[in-house]
């Protein structure tokens, strides 16, 4: 999972840092509020661990600006030891706190316990533009038409459209979706998106319609496509089959 550290002990950030990442994630850490809220929208965590005390803008400020505008859980780290300083960031959102000092370890549990919750009341259909997927009848529609896929082909849209056009590295996808190592010296990530691009290409859509599929990060990996006026839709779509000819 992503997660982004949000804490101004730069030696208590860089250990949970190092820790999370020993345990497999993707982590991100920043040290004060206004930065927090930057990485959010950029990094599109599943979790942020946040500190409250923060320079610039307070963990709370943080939390008041989060509210309705992602899905990212939420831990609150605090030294502030009053019960209502607690429920105050449980109404603005926060999903569980942990008070200072705490354990490494019930803090990877804290956190496993919170995603584990989320994904049992997420909205089992995922959405983007007009692809559709249904998490639960594993079914995915595009216009409204079916799109068959393979168990491996499903798993690596799924993890796409969970990322909500952010952007997936292919070590990311060969650790994630194919549980494999990072530095595997495979080209297995860009083969299967392209048979993705080809299946939901051919339900596809009308020329004016304009939504790119999965578009490439370049030197990166790829994310679900935004919604590009005509012409840079026809460039994409052109682009595209190239790419698919030559793979």
């Amino acid at each position: 999972m992503r997660v982004l550290i949000v804490e101004d002990d730069a030696a208590l950030g860089l250990f949970l840092q190092k820790g999370l990442k020993l345990e497999g994630h993707e982590v991100a850490w920043v040290g004060d509020g206004i930065a927090a809220l930057e990485q959010v929208e950029a990094f599109r965590p599943d979790l942020m661990v946040l500190d409250l005390s923060l320079p610039r803008k307070d963990g709370t400020e943080v939390l008041e600006e989060m509210r309705g505008k992602y899905d990212s859980a939420v831990l609150v780290l605090t030294g502030r030891s009053m019960v209502e300083e607690r429920v105050r960031c449980l109404n603005l959102g926060a999903d569980d706190c942990l008070l200072k000092p705490f354990s490494f370890h019930e803090l990877t549990a804290r956190c496993r316990a919170l995603l584990r919750r989320r994904e049992r009341f997420a909205d089992p259909v995922l959405r983007h533009g007009d692809v559709e997927l249904n998490r639960m009848e594993r079914r995915v529609t595009r216009n409204g038409r079916a799109v068959e896929l393979t168990a491996k082909e499903f798993s690596l849209l799924e993890f796409l459209m969970q990322r909500k056009g952010g952007c997936c590295t292919r070590s990311e996808l060969l650790r994630e979706v194919w549980q494999m190592s990072p530095d595997a010296g495979t080209n297995v990530v860009d083969v299967y998106v392209n048979y993705l691009r080809k299946k939901l290409g051919a339900v596809g859509l009308d020329e004016g319609s304009g939504h790119v599929v999965i578009e490439t990060v370049r030197g990166e990996g790829y994310r679900m496509g935004g919604p590009p006026n005509k012409l840079a839709a026809r460039a994409n779509a052109y682009s595209t089959g190239v790419q698919l000819a030559g793979a």
